[in-house]
């Protein structure tokens, strides 16, 4: 196994600000984004991670800045900028499920060029993989996020992406999800949800048979399906399958950041095993088995929390160690 600490991680994406409505009706502000959550949850996990996308001077953005810093992440881009931080009105149903709209104009993390996220990678000697997915994956955005991942992936980066799709936010369906397949086409690793799959309309009587019918529309060699409390599936090109759920209901405040906790737990989990888990049958079954265990526990302790709260690696193996899952290998 490689020197973990050595597995250096680069991130694109949006950082904003979550403003959560409350019972009594009023907002309150959290640091939010899938990329930005994305980038401290792998942090947490012990890996080496640099974050690509600046940050505004206003007062969200410093506390934006504060925060990922405490969670040991490097900024590409640590003088800020003048446009203001992004904000995402976020109100949550019944059973603490998020619905959004976003205000993304003219604002600071979109402040970013596919020329000056290559450079920003190429000044990273020891750069093994680069992540985005989200807001980065608008079609607005095309001429700056997929140029990036066509360029990493050539240099032999490795390449996730968490779909983590908005489509009632995008102006244009149909060419969202063109663009978001085209992303994809450039993965090693993607993470969808059972939600995703039913907006990129993809084929399929089951949200299994879904995510097979999507992988064949890939070159990815591994692919993570999550279905909220129902657990979560890890496919692999060659055919493998496993299936994990928390063997008992859980506690859940709310579901923000599970989605980015999960897919760092996988990620730092294949991290750990070298270059070799990007291709097939890089993984024996067990250590596949247990990456999706630690996956699930991430998302279960970061849903007993308010907002997204990642936990570090080790407190992920204790909750799996303490808590048996229902595992299902196929």
């Amino acid at each position: 196994m490689s020197d973990f600490s050595a597995a250096q991680v680069a991130i694109a994406g949006e950082a904003l600000i979550d403003l959560i409505a409350r019972p009594d009706g009023a907002f309150e502000p959290c640091l939010g984004g899938a990329v930005y959550n994305l980038s401290r949850a792998i942090s947490r996990q012990g890996v080496s991670t640099t974050y690509l996308n600046p940050f505004a001077s206003d007062r969200f953005g410093r506390a934006l800045v504060s925060q990922i810093q405490a969670d040991g992440v490097r900024l590409a881009h640590p003088q800020p900028v003048a446009q203001a931080t992004s904000l995402a009105v976020v109100s949550l149903n019944e059973q603490g499920h998020p619905d959004y709209a976003f205000y993304r104009e003219g604002v600071a993390d979109r402040q970013v060029s596919a020329e000056g996220l290559n450079a920003d990678c190429a000044a990273l000697p020891d750069l093994q993989c680069v992540c985005t997915g989200g807001l980065a994956l608008d079609a607005r955005d095309a001429s700056v996020y997929l140029p990036w991942l066509v360029a990493q992936r050539a240099a032999g980066r490795r390449v996730a992406v968490d779909a983590n799709l908005r489509p009632s936010v995008m102006p244009d369906l149909r060419a969202y999800q063109v663009h978001v397949q085209q992303v994809l086409a450039q993965a090693d690793l993607v993470k969808v949800s059972d939600e995703d799959l039913a907006h990129l309309e993809v084929p399929g009587a089951t949200p299994l048979l879904q995510a097979e019918a999507l992988m064949g529309r890939m070159n990815a060699d591994w692919l993570a399906l999550t279905l909220g409390e129902r657990g979560a599936w890890l496919l692999e090109r060659d055919g493998r399958r496993w299936f994990a759920r928390e063997g008992a209901p859980l506690d859940v405040i709310d579901t923000v950041g599970a989605g980015d906790s999960f897919f760092a737990g996988l990620l730092s989990s294949l991290l750990r095993h070298g270059p070799g888990w990007a291709q097939s049958r890089g993984l024996g079954d067990a250590a596949a088995a247990q990456a999706l265990r630690h996956a699930v526990a991430c998302a279960s302790l970061c849903v007993q929390q308010r907002g997204c709260v990642p936990p570090s690696w080790q407190q992920a193996q204790d909750w799996a160690l303490a808590h048996p899952a229902v595992m299902v290998p196929r």
